[in-house]
């Protein structure tokens, strides 16, 4: 059991001319507060320079060949029972590939303990694993399989042989019938009937014996199949059923405390998910962690902070030293819980970000208008805040028909954005976008320099689940994403960018220019993917398309000063 000296960490420097935080962290979007940015930043002092454990975070600390893996590192500022401000640091998962290292609070369930359920749980599940392994590569599964296949053909083959004989018997009796009704003797017709009808039916009987000798002999080699093919089954659901016996045996134990003593597991928790159950890693992230052992050491919570260390992983975009919110999909459920009662700051997100800012119209006839949309602006409604582009384009034209928008910008991304007026009009503007007839130009500064003139970036995008609105690089189920990029001027540490976009995914661009296979420079003021500025420096600066009744080709243009546009 880990004391709460044992991980207490005092500011090895001076904090009596630091402000100390009003209200608790919110969570999930925040500035870190000074005396946070301090505990970090003596934290990766500590990462930089400790001997006793190695992880290679692919820092060119080691040489080896040990994959590469950075982690996500939380601080929470605490006041301990004496009255004392000081620091708890945590990590993400494992690290070393453990549980506990000195320094840094457990988790809040330790499966790697050796007294643990969860050994014996595994071994059992490895046995099964091991069972169905050798249950499915049986040699007489294949065997009987192939030979079954075998019998049936051979089967097939030889029915449709008798089944084409009898079809030419019928021809010839046709004829035979046909020569004796024409010597008009209707006796010998009689008795030739009786013959044929006799060779018919022994015919029939031919068919049916030959067709129920096959099938006893397929039969008997497919009752030898299905019992190894139900051995097979029922191990799949034992190995099922063990597992998820053990998946809910493993979420008990991680429960999790609250200022006001509640305890709540991960099966509670995660009852009314859509999923009703908790995703892979709930409840290892740093941020919980760190809560739960300042509500259980009695330590006070005043503010916190994550950030990451090392490479990127391969399909997000983490940027070394950044900080970073806590997870909607792990940690939102968990931290609604363990902040109960707490007093925070402020959403931003239930904020209005238009507020104060007009939505200027470049371009309107009858059927279509075309807007310069500020950044920080929704283009249509969304969960708390209602004002966006759609709500002011209704407000402005109350006549108009149709949904308005026709196409969106990020919240974040200023630039122009086509507006019908009426639905034939929607109509003709939508095709326009989903044939991609529709030029569009941004201007975007990136933080670095591109070396290149131009180039082509094609990274396959989907939503990260468990952290929306976070997109990811995946190449099993994301979406076709294609980029081209143009430079248009360069300073010291930052290029201005063209960015022509041929699909329309979701921060397409904001990821293909941050990503490591990408650009690999992020777009200056990108929040999500790179560093907070002034504002996101992506502008949609170009938009050309036809007139959806004249079918006149319009272009629209309409330059940025990132500098002055906040």
């Amino acid at each position: 059991m880990y004391s709460a000296q044992h991980c207490f960490t005092a500011f090895k420097s001076a904090i009596d001319s630091y402000q100390q935080p009003e209200r608790f962290t919110f969570p999930f979007y925040y500035e870190p507060h000074p005396l946070c940015l301090l505990a970090a930043a003596e934290l990766q002092q500590h990462l930089s320079t400790q001997t006793d454990w190695q992880h290679n975070f692919g820092l060119g600390e080691y040489a080896d060949t040990t994959p590469a893996i950075g982690k996500m590192f939380g601080v929470l500022l605490v006041r301990n029972q004496s009255g004392a401000l000081g620091y708890l640091s945590a990590f993400s998962g494992k690290l070393a590939e453990q549980n506990l290292l000195d320094g840094f609070v457990p988790p809040v369930f330790d499966m790697l303990a050796e007294e643990s359920f969860f050994h014996d749980g595994m071994q059992a599940l490895n046995q099964l694993t091991d069972q169905l392994k050798i249950a499915q590569n049986n040699p007489d599964m294949a065997r009987l399989a192939a030979e079954l296949t075998r019998l049936r053909s051979q089967a097939d083959s030889a029915l449709e042989t008798i089944r084409a004989q009898i079809i030419e018997n019928r021809k010839t009796r046709k004829l035979r019938r046909s020569k004796v009704e024409k010597q008009q003797d209707a006796v010998a017709l009689n008795t030739l009937n009786i013959q044929l009808g006799k060779e018919s039916v022994a015919e029939k009987f031919h068919l049916k014996a030959t067709k129920q000798e096959w099938d006893e002999q397929c039969d008997a080699i497919a009752k030898k199949l299905q019992s190894l093919q139900t051995e097979v089954s029922g191990i799949k659901t034992k190995r099922a059923q063990h597992s998820n016996n053990l998946q809910k045996q493993i979420f008990a134990q991680y429960q999790f405390l609250n200022q006001a003593g509640e305890l709540k597991d991960l099966n509670e928790i995660f009852k009314d998910s859509p999923t009703q159950q908790p995703p892979a890693g709930a409840g290892e992230c740093a941020a919980p962690k760190l809560l739960q052992f300042a509500f259980n050491h009695n330590l006070t919570p005043i503010a916190m902070a994550e950030f990451w260390w090392g490479v990127s992983p391969k399909s997000e975009i983490k940027q070394h030293k950044n900080f970073y919110g806590s997870c909607q999909g792990k940690c939102q459920p968990i931290l609604s819980h363990m902040l109960e009662g707490i007093e925070m700051d402020e959403n931003p997100l239930l904020t209005n970000p238009a507020e104060g800012k007009s939505l200027e119209v470049i371009y309107q006839d009858d059927v279509m208008a075309v807007v310069n949309k500020p950044a920080e602006f929704l283009s249509v409604p969304g969960k708390n805040v209602t004002d966006s582009v759609y709500a002011r384009m209704k407000a402005l034209f109350p006549k108009a028909t149709g949904p308005l928008i026709v196409h969106r910008l990020d919240m974040s991304t200023s630039g122009l954005m086509v507006i019908a007026l009426s639905s034939e009009a929607n109509k003709s503007l939508a095709q326009q976008f989903i044939a991609r007839t529709v030029e569009k130009r941004y201007v975007a500064q990136v933080s670095g320099v591109v070396e290149a003139a131009q180039g082509e970036i094609s990274l396959p995008l989907r939503g990260d689940i468990d952290d929306r609105p976070r997109q990811l690089v995946c190449y099993e189920h994301g979406k076709h994403a294609q980029t081209k990029w143009q430079v248009k001027s360069r300073s010291a540490d930052a290029t201005m960018l063209y960015l022509y976009p041929h699909t329309g995914r979701t921060h397409q661009l904001r990821v293909h220019c941050a990503h490591h296979d990408g650009l690999h420079l992020p777009i200056i003021g990108d929040d999500l993917y790179g560093n907070k500025s002034n504002r996101l420096h992506l502008h949609a600066q170009r938009l050309v398309l036809n007139h959806p009744v004249s079918r006149e080709r319009l272009t629209f243009e309409v330059d940025v000063d990132f500098n002055q546009d906040a």
